[in-house]
């Protein structure tokens, strides 16, 4: 349905540092890299980051977040763990979400920008 989506930050460098340590587990890297704009993704671009000076403001009760396709169980882990090291906030650790389905393994973060994000594998 989507071909990219596209999010604004506020220190563009910070943000590449952690979405560069985020999503390597996922099998995403940066392949686009510019002053004011970066691009992930597998085979092209499917998440563009660029710096704004009045970024969207994230608010953990709209709803909003962004789910990343894992390849295993132990990329989600490797997500999590990566994603807090590089100064994200924990906001769901990996595990098994039945009430979701019962193959539905995931673990969720912030990141330094406030956004949400999950990595999800149905495996």
């Amino acid at each position: 349905m989507f071909d990219h989506v596209s999010i604004g930050v506020s220190d563009i460098k910070r943000t590449g540092r952690f979405y560069d340590a985020a999503l390597r587990p996922l099998g995403f890297t940066r392949l686009s890299d510019g002053e004011s704009s970066l691009g992930y993704g597998g085979k092209g671009v499917q998440l563009w980051i660029s710096a704004a000076t009045k970024p969207v403001k994230a608010d953990m009760e709209s709803g909003l977040h962004f789910c990343f396709n894992a390849p295993d169980r132990a990329a989600v882990d490797a997500f999590h763990a990566a994603a807090l090291e590089a100064g994200g906030k924990d906001n769901g650790k990996p595990g098994l979400r039945k009430e979701y389905s019962p193959g539905y393994y995931a673990a969720f973060v912030i990141d330094p920008d406030g956004y949400r994000l999950e990595a999800y594998c149905g495996k």
